[in-house]
């Protein structure tokens, strides 16, 4: 991946840092928090190979980062555990970054009027 060089000679050292494959895995399943990948696509699009991608999400599962059911992996609804992750706010800033923070308000004008029907309450019971 190349930098301009502006950003070369304005950016500190640790800016510049590449983040390591648990961050990327991490950054990206966060990035798209409402779906589930399987690990090769996940490793088609943070640019890494299948082994390495296949570790990250294994050792993300061991600290209840990540979730896995079947052949998909999903990041955890955890927001603590996913707050407390040291990776997890860098790997945030740099997606903010690259792809801009999310609008709040922009989520919920495209929000659903009636609840998921997992969230719904049956009165009858």
């Amino acid at each position: 991946m190349s930098i301009d060089r502006e950003t070369f000679e304005t950016a500190s050292e640790d800016d510049l840092a590449e983040l390591s494959a648990p961050q990327r895995v991490l950054g990206f399943l966060a990035a798209h928090g409402d779906r589930a990948f399987e690990a090769r696509e996940i490793a088609s699009r943070v640019d890494l190979d299948d082994g390495t991608v296949s570790t990250a999400l294994s050792r993300l599962k061991d600290r209840g980062l990540v979730e896995h059911k079947a052949t998909y992996w999903a990041v955890s609804d955890d927001e603590e555990r996913l707050r407390d992750y040291d990776g997890y706010e860098r790997a945030t800033a740099l997606f903010n970054d690259r792809l801009g923070e999310e609008d709040r308000d922009a989520w919920h004008e495209h929000a659903p009027d009636e609840p998921h029907p997992t969230e719904a309450t049956d009165e009858s019971q």
